[in-house]
């Protein structure tokens, strides 16, 4: 599999990474002994991106990568995060018990944290989940710098901020990666967001390249999820926006018929063609679909391919916001 550097930092990443959240909360029941099957699988196939956070299965999902690096750490890379607060006590897969701290104090204890859970000396890759709107940027990726300077991470990333800030927090120290949620379904960081990476030299991480699954073709009905999904909370898995982004998605679907491949494939290898500063890090816990997403690697996309997916799917496209209002990890509630 091609490989990428992260910023300018040194570190290196598979093209294609692969998101950890959904192996312990958020989609349905974790099911740890099956998700180390799929980490190992991915491993083989050169997957050598794995990213996780403190705050996924309320550290759950750290120790359980911790599992999988054992014997192999200087083979991969680990990106993790800081800065999203969650009510220890809180229900599995709640998005309502969250508050977002960015403090340097808050910062060092949960680097720490994760450093023991994943039971390694050093993060490869470590973001600002959410940026803190009481704690100025500067300050927050200043710390983050001291922390880089003492070998306890050796990349720094923001996850979900504006151009604005991304510049300013770069004005500040080297910033090596922006991590926010990109896929034919929400495009919105092409505007000012992906100029202003590239101008400062800065790699593209994609969350949810495959939107949250519905990209798949593999959800025709809300009731294909369990009643707990996190993703029934979002208005583009409800009513009558269902019904939109599914018709969107049976043209895609036709696409990677004539393509040979599927419509999950489709939408991966459509940002693999957005420039090789983008790394797509879709998430699943079973093989199957792994595989399925590591074979987008090999599909390629003609430019009438393109076009014809620009004509499925303009900027914004998408039927219904990405998050409820009242969610408190919205990103466009924490600027």
């Amino acid at each position: 599999m091609r490989t990428i550097g992260i910023g300018r930092s040194g570190v290196t990443s598979s093209v294609l990474g692969l998101g950890c959240m959904g192996m312990s909360e958020f989609y349905g029941e974790a099911d740890d002994e099956e998700s180390l099957r799929t980490l190992d699988r991915a491993f083989e196939l050169g997957v050598t991106h794995y990213d996780t956070s403190n705050v996924y299965g309320r550290g759950a999902n750290e120790r359980l990568v911790g599992r999988f690096l054992q014997g192999r750490r200087d083979k991969v890379m680990v990106a993790s995060k800081f800065g999203v607060v969650r009510d220890p006590d809180g229900p599995p897969g709640s998005t309502y018990d969250r508050d977002i701290d960015n403090s340097p104090a808050y910062m060092r204890q949960c680097c720490e944290e994760s450093l023991a859970r994943l039971g390694t000396d050093t993060i490869d890759l470590y973001y600002v989940h959410r940026a803190d709107p009481r704690v100025a940027i500067e300050e927050t990726v200043g710390a983050l710098a001291r922390l880089r300077d003492e070998g306890k991470i050796r990349a720094i990333g923001l996850s979900e901020v504006d151009a604005a800030t991304l510049r300013r927090a770069a004005g500040e120290t080297r910033i090596d990666a922006l991590q926010s949620e990109y896929s034919l379904w929400t495009r919105d960081v092409e505007g000012e967001v992906l100029p202003a990476c590239r101008e400062l030299g800065i790699t593209f991480v994609a969350y949810s390249p495959l939107g949250r699954g519905f990209l798949t073709g593999q959800i025709t009905r809300a009731e294909d999820l369990a009643p707990d999904d996190f993703r029934l909370t979002s208005p583009r898995f409800q009513g009558d926006n269902f019904d939109r982004n599914l018709a969107l998605v049976d043209h895609v679907r036709e696409l990677a018929a004539r393509k040979n491949c599927t419509a999950g494939q489709i939408a991966i290898a459509w940002l693999l063609h957005q420039g090789d500063d983008i790394l797509p890090i879709p998430g699943t816990k079973r093989i199957r679909y792994l595989e399925e997403n590591v074979g987008a690697v090999d599909v390629a996309l003609t430019q009438d391919d393109l076009d014809a997916i620009d004509a499925i799917l303009p900027p914004g496209g998408a039927a219904g916001d990405r998050y409820e209002k009242s969610f408190k990890g919205n990103p466009e509630a924490t600027r």
